[in-house]
């Protein structure tokens, strides 16, 4: 049961009188109606309310469940001391003395917030009898519009520190019961009704009105005043328990929420730090690898196919986060390509088609998606660099706004890049897989926060990406770390 299931479930047993006993000294709703029918007469007599039209007869099939034979169906216009409607359409000032109830001032999570109120015009007073200003345990019924339409809230002085005058406008409905009812009872009983209130709303789709005569309609059980007493004391018991299963609700599910993609990140974690699979002596080690990942980079450099880097810095004792096996070891994330540059700096000029032009909504699902890209001239394409040209196997990272977001490519077709993206070009004699596992676990998104720059844009510099720590493994070991992982994340994702 969710938290809103279990509280409808409490106000439903409320008003059909299951969540406290009846007691026969107590009265009847019956003797209760007749001394509001006797008090409404009065007010009428003395011209404090309006005489309307009766309503029609309550009948058999409009009764939607059973209630105790000591209350009483009645329609919620027969229990107020004030005609049901809503309020003036207002003219509003910048300030004044009188404060004008807006829709929004009743607010979704269930309070009454009356700094988002505006000022009335004050030269308009005159056209606002003294019933029509609100008055504490005043109902509200937010009564225009999708998404709040049947919104049910509760003013209270205690509302209104600086207490100024309030009006209602003409989107809020006010109810004010009979002082022989309990407020708070007609509060939980309308709390009941909302979601049913939403449903009757009439009008074009953009802006549905819920009528103040549907509102005077509504059937509502009245059981005698002392048992409405002691049902709005039960559910102000209760309300504490409720507020502890909603809280712990919503632990469980921002838990759940984030649990497949807990998992995954610690599948990753602990697959980076040697513990998903086991190490195997014959496969050789880490530093065997870095060399000869090194030579291979040596070798694209004398046949002018890689550009010379500066020598990254010897890694220290204090940038290692975590231990590793013996066989592996800690390298600059550098030395495991063959360069990493982001695009151009200057927008390229775009044309209606052409090459096809990534900007970081084209890869922050995590994979690479054509839909909607710019374009580029060939002839523009043609004078980049091969440090930004991307080929099948290599690794797209995001750097800027949505950073640290590592993408294969998977594909042949020819494109470029913004700037917010940068290149990872991979090299022959590494697993660009487990490159990838890298650039997904949790070791590159710290550091990423750890450098990013900027305030409305935070940046990951390329020079310091260059600079990240990364464990290194053998080769086999790095294809059976890709492989356990295939095994296992489909799982993570089956969790969802």
């Amino acid at each position: 049961m969710t938290p809103q299931e279990l509280k409808n479930s409490v106000l439903q047993r409320a008003i059909q009188g299951k969540l406290v006993e009846q007691r026969p000294e107590e009265g009847t709703g019956e003797e209760l109606y007749q001394a509001i029918q006797a008090e409404k007469r009065r007010l009428i007599q003395s011209g404090q309310l309006k005489k309307e039209k009766p309503l029609p007869e309550i009948t058999d099939n409009e009764i939607p469940f059973d209630i105790p034979d000591s209350w009483k169906w009645v329609r919620l216009n027969d229990l107020v001391e004030k005609e049901v409607k809503r309020g003036k359409s207002p003219v509003y000032i910048d300030k004044s003395q009188t404060l004008v109830f807006a829709q929004k001032c009743n607010t979704k999570i269930g309070n009454i917030d009356l700094s988002l109120s505006l000022y009335l015009d004050e030269s308009r007073l005159s056209k606002y009898p003294e019933s029509e200003f609100m008055r504490d345990m005043d109902i509200v019924i937010n009564s225009t519009g999708n998404g709040t339409l049947g919104r049910v809230g509760f003013y209270r002085d205690s509302d209104n520190p600086c207490h100024l005058a309030i009006v209602p406008d003409s989107h809020v409905t006010v109810v004010r019961v009979a002082k022989s009812l309990c407020a708070k009872y007609a509060l939980y009983g309308l709390k009941y009704y909302q979601p049913y209130m939403e449903k009757l709303g009439a009008g074009s789709t953009n802006q549905t009105e819920l009528s103040a005569n549907v509102i005077k309609a509504l059937l509502f059980p009245l059981p005698p005043l002392a048992e409405q007493r002691r049902i709005v004391a039960k559910i102000e018991e209760l309300a504490p328990y409720i507020d502890r299963y909603t809280a712990a609700w919503n632990r469980l599910e921002a838990f759940n929420t984030r649990f497949p993609s807990d998992m995954r990140k610690s599948l990753l974690q602990i697959a980076i730090q040697g513990k998903l699979v086991e190490q195997r002596p014959e496969e050789g080690n880490g530093e065997e690898l870095y060399r000869t990942i090194q030579a291979e980079k040596q070798r694209l450099i004398k046949s002018g196919k890689l550009k010379k880097d500066k020598p990254l810095p010897e890694i220290a004792e204090d940038e290692i986060p975590f231990d590793i096996p013996g066989s592996w070891k800690w390298v600059r994330l550098a030395n495991l390509f063959a360069s990493i540059a982001d695009g151009d700096h200057q927008p390229p000029p775009q044309t209606a088609n052409g090459v096809p032009f990534i900007v970081i909504s084209n890869v922050s699902n995590g994979a690479l998606d054509f839909t909607n890209t710019r374009f580029v001239s060939p002839s523009y394409f043609q004078t980049l660099s091969s440090e930004r040209i991307a080929e099948k196997g290599d690794i797209l990272f995001t750097v800027t706004g949505s950073y640290g977001i590592p993408v294969m490519v998977d594909t042949d077709t020819s494109f470029c890049f913004q700037r917010h993206i940068a290149l990872l070009k991979t090299i022959s004699v590494t697993c660009e897989e487990y490159l990838l596992c890298i650039l997904n676990s949790p070791l590159i998104s710290q550091q990423c926060d750890a450098v990013a720059t900027g305030t409305a844009q935070k940046t990951v510099g390329t020079k310091a990406l260059r600079n990240f720590v990364v464990p290194l493994p053998p080769l086999a070991e790095q294809r059976r770390i890709v492989a356990r992982l295939k095994e296992l994340l489909p799982l993570c994702d089956g969790l969802q």
